[in-house]
């Protein structure tokens, strides 16, 4: 650690155990969750708490809104009645500090976020903190989602001084932006074992007034050191690290850390960790014929399976809670991710190509039905989060979780119809609870309830395969399939009826970009055409409302108006790294799933922008904001870590080679080269942090395959063959649609297409690799042959 400093009182820069990420051996990231910074616990993290959701109206007798009420962001605005001198990240804040000669305050969190709401309602709800925050500190307000780049540098400095970090993030700094003190949660008063906010302002503002020479001092030093530790760069390295290398050492390390009973890769919390079953089914397919290649497929179907069964996933409404507080996946922390949604539907449509179970495809099918349902604006976008707290009735104080939870009681009065043919006198509800683990007592630990608040309630999770609930009933599986579908349903439509948890209704160019990937992959995967007209939407909503054509950049956000309008910050937030490489995979991914071309030559579009606008071309690879954008800011840093949401590094160096595949340009093969060996020291310390970017690495020392399909778009034989391309799980292609035209975007870029023929007039299929091709396939069973080769 960079020198914690610990004039402060012991505890003020540790993070609470249920939080510490940033030592972990599995590349989890700080972004993971939202943490206390209460003493270290071995037991579960707790799921139950309480918080509070302003909702741009105010909660307390204070009435006079501070200037955060003229902001877009749901996160800001929750906060536009706090008695706090609030400033949004900018400008004025800064000179306001430099005049005064004030440390800066900065909090920074997100709308959905279950502590940022308790230190709301603790801390700045609180008049006398209030007006400390005031008086003696400028204090700033910063939406994580909307400024990335501002949580990473600062997120950066906590993790280095600390031995964690998490939201809300509380950072003290000088009015030159340089970070002296830092911490995660705090309580509002001291406890036994930690420093309350309260006292922790009153020591900084005494610090400030007698050292604030020395804070100065190692304030610039801290600054220095972490600018040195988070350089990424070439240096005099002229290639890579060994793919086969890498892949094998990250496969190690995830193997002596999954859970064999439960599947993950964590004791507790347990996340979804989409970019290590991408790997791990990427893994598989290389070494099919080995015994690590069998154990790579099993860890990754065994944990999608154990965490579609647990509660985690929604079985009511669908879609996947943040985290599981628990090794079982049962109680989870129940905010809903948009970018979980996106990559699960991904990761299971891949698990259905792999074993063809339709378990994983109902999955995939359920989490965008969430996504459509609750998620989707009418614009074609979609919305960022759903909280975790809402009110269990009108009127009350939201809690974690009650939109979510059954009492015994409630299933029963909502399923009371007698089960004809039962072994014993039986309701639906009773069948319902006995396989989902319903108890009168409630399935919820004590250790995860601290407060009591979830008391008798239950989680759904299933306990029992359909087979053994139908055997214990003397039921046929098919029946008790119905009937739990049956009951559910009836759950669904009675909790339609609950005051709903608050929706954050943001809208980011990144998650957006994911959220196409999962509708357009997941739509060929399953032959769906309205699950690809979704993504189709999403893009083009993309492009109306979040591209400027002047400029050629994306925007970082968008808000939902009334009326199902678009608003816009004005000046608008221009996008970062992740907002053009996520933006690009789901353009690819949507032209595979479409055969669209415009998506495709706008995905090139935004590709050269990005070239332009992040590009180290000292160092090689892309940094994660504009120069002009993060000026100020004491680091320009390069995300070198795959967590809930891939490194946008990682990503851009698979965006780097299909867009080789799709047009031949050598200039994107250099880039990704450049980008991998800027990251070879990273990849070679923990190549478990990167498991996207370990992908990346063995797709470039191997042979991408180019599939093309000569035919007419909309015949049946042209559509035969496609749709078997997309049956079979082939990470390391791009799937070309010929059309005979010459005068084409992809022939123009490609002009070998204009040699492949159909044959006999029928849709062809050529299997291209390093400028030689197949004999052409007309079969899609010949075509399956081969590719499975």
């Amino acid at each position: 650690m960079l020198g914690a400093r610990t004039w402060l009182g012991r505890g003020l820069l540790l993070p609470c155990a249920r939080a510490g990420l940033a030592a972990s051996p599995r590349g989890s990231s700080s972004r993971d969750k939202d943490r206390s910074v209460t003493v270290s616990s071995s037991g579960p993290m707790p799921a139950g708490g309480k918080g509070s959701r302003t909702n741009c109206s105010p909660s307390t007798p204070q009435k006079v809104p501070n200037r955060l009420i003229n902001e877009k962001s749901p996160y800001l605005l929750q906060h536009a009645y706090n008695p706090v001198d609030w400033y949004p990240w900018g400008q004025e804040a800064f000179d306001k500090a430099r005049k005064e000669n004030k440390p800066i305050f900065l909090s920074v969190g997100y709308s959905t976020c279950h502590w940022c709401h308790m230190m709301e309602e603790e801390s700045f709800q609180n008049e006398e903190i209030g007006r400390l925050l005031s008086e003696d500190f400028v204090s700033v307000k910063v939406d994580r989602e909307e400024r990335p780049d501002v949580d990473k540098v600062y997120m950066t400095f906590v993790q280095a001084t600390s031995s964690g970090g998490g939201w809300p993030m509380n950072v003290w700094l000088t009015p030159n932006l340089q970070p002296f003190v830092g911490g995660t949660y705090f309580p509002p008063e001291d406890g036994l074992t930690r420093v309350g906010f309260r006292t922790v302002l009153l020591r900084i503002r005494e610090q400030w007034k007698q050292n604030k020479n020395t804070l100065l001092e190692n304030s610039q030093r801290v600054t220095a050191a972490l600018l040195a530790r988070s350089e990424i760069s070439m240096g005099d390295r002229q290639l890579p690290p060994s793919g086969a290398t890498m892949n094998s050492r990250c496969f190690q390390q995830l193997d002596e850390g999954y859970d064999e009973e439960y599947g993950g890769f964590a004791e507790a919390p347990k996340f979804p960790t989409p970019v290590i079953l991408s790997f791990l089914f990427s893994y598989w397919l290389s070494h099919r014929l080995t015994q690590d290649g069998s154990r790579a497929q099993q860890m990754a179907l065994h944990t999608l399976k154990m965490m579609a069964n647990g509660g985690i996933r929604d079985h009511v409404g669908q879609g996947f809670h943040r985290y599981s507080t628990d090794r079982q996946w049962h109680i989870p922390h129940f905010e809903k991710m948009l970018y979980d949604q996106a990559q699960l539907a991904v990761a299971y449509s891949q698990a259905f190509q792999i074993s063809g179970d339709e378990f994983y495809s109902d999955v995939a099918r359920g989490i965008l039905q969430y996504v459509a349902r609750n998620l989707s604006h009418r614009s074609g976008g979609f919305c960022s989060a759903e909280d975790a707290d809402s009110p269990p009735e009108r009127g009350m104080q939201p809690k974690e979780g009650a939109f979510y939870v059954w009492t015994v009681k409630e299933v029963q009065q909502l399923l009371s119809e007698p089960v004809p043919g039962a072994t014993e006198p039986l309701t639906s509800g009773q069948l319902l609870m006995k396989h989902y683990g319903l108890t009168e007592a409630g399935n919820i630990s004590p250790s995860q309830d601290p407060k009591g608040e979830l008391h008798g309630r239950n989680v759904l999770t299933v306990r029992y395969s359909l087979e053994l609930t139908a055997a214990r009933f003397g039921l046929d599986v098919e029946a008790v399939r119905t009937l739990l579908n049956t009951g559910l349903e009836k759950l669904f439509q009675a909790r339609k009826h609950r005051p709903r948890p608050h929706l954050d209704s943001k809208m980011l160019a990144s998650w957006n970009g994911l959220m196409v990937s999962g509708f357009a992959v997941t739509g060929a995967v399953l032959g769906l055409e309205r699950l690809i007209n979704y993504a189709t939407n999403g893009a083009k909503f993309l492009k109306r409302h979040m591209f400027d054509m002047a400029s050629g950049r994306l925007m970082r956000t968008c808000y939902a108006g009334s009326g199902g309008t678009v608003e816009h910050s004005n000046p608008p937030c221009w996008g970062f790294l992740e907002d053009y490489a996520f933006v690009v995979r789901g353009l690819l991914d949507l032209y595979e799933a479409s055969q669209e071309s415009s998506w495709l030559e706008w995905a090139l579009r935004l590709q050269d922008a990005q070239d332009r606008l992040f590009w180290d071309s000292r160092g090689g690879g892309y940094f994660c904001s504009e120069a002009e954008l993060g000026a100020g800011l004491p680091l320009r840093l390069k995300d070198d870590q795959d967590g809930a949401e891939p490194s946008a590094n990682s990503v851009s160096a698979h965006n780097l080679l299909r867009l080789h595949g799709f047009t031949g340009h050598k200039d994107w093969m250099d880039k990704c080269v450049s980008l991998l060996t800027a990251f070879s020291e990273r990849l070679r310390r923990v190549p478990v942090a990167l498991p996207e970017m370990v992908r990346a690495l063995s797709a470039h020392q191997q042979t991408l395959k180019q599939i093309v399909i000569c035919g007419d778009p909309q015949a049946k034989d042209t559509k035969a063959l496609l749709q078997c391309v997309h049956s079979i799980y082939i990470p390391n292609k791009v799937l070309i649609l010929a059309n005979g035209d010459p005068s084409s975007f992809l022939s123009r870029q490609l002009p070998f297409l204009s040699t492949l023929r159909r044959l006999e007039d029928r849709a062809t299929a050529y299997v291209c690799e390093n400028q030689a091709c197949s004999i052409p396939i007309t079969e899609p069973c010949e075509l399956r042959k081969l590719l499975h080769q």
